[in-house]
């Protein structure tokens, strides 16, 4: 079980976690391509995945952050990307829970969406709006971030990184 998914080598609740975000992140697809089709936006479609968009970049960030808070458990060259999501996912987390920029107690604008439709790429850009992230490109990096770990990078459980 473990090659086919080495984060339980880490921690089962985890990798239920990653199992729970990759169902939510098909929903939130799937809700994207139902509702921008041809110049149209259906708002009951998008505002689900918008909903779960939100939802979704809040596990997906504590997933990775947990990850990269027990460091002993990888591997230092497995930790590498793991961390650079780290940020941009906190860039995204930051104004859409906080209502403020990453890293600099400054607020965002109150007055706006949380998200904004990209009908061409049937797309949600999330976060500041000063500067946005893609919600589809987020939810590959995670995926293409948590599907290269193997378990030769896993060095102990996550108990383990409290000894």
């Amino acid at each position: 079980m473990i090659s086919n998914e080495p984060l339980l080598a880490f921690s089962f609740a985890l990798s239920t976690r990653n199992n729970q975000l990759a169902t939510i992140s098909d929903d939130i697809l799937d809700n994207l391509d139902a509702g921008i089709s041809k110049g149209f936006i259906n708002d009951a479609y998008v505002t689900k995945a918008g909903i779960n968009v939100w939802l979704w970049t809040l596990g997906a960030y504590e997933s990775i952050r947990t990850m990269c808070q027990a460091k002993t458990c990888f591997t230092s060259e497995c930790l590498e990307t793991p961390q650079l999501l780290k940020k941009k996912l906190s860039k995204v987390r930051m104004p859409d829970v906080k209502v403020e920029k990453q890293g600099n107690r400054e607020p965002v604008s109150s007055n706006r969406s949380p998200w904004c439709e990209v009908v061409e790429t049937k797309d949600l850009l999330i976060g500041d709006s000063d500067e946005p992230f893609s919600a589809r490109q987020l939810i590959e990096e995670y995926f293409q971030v948590i599907y290269s770990i193997t378990p030769s990078e896993i060095v102990a459980t996550h108990e383990e990184s409290y000894n």
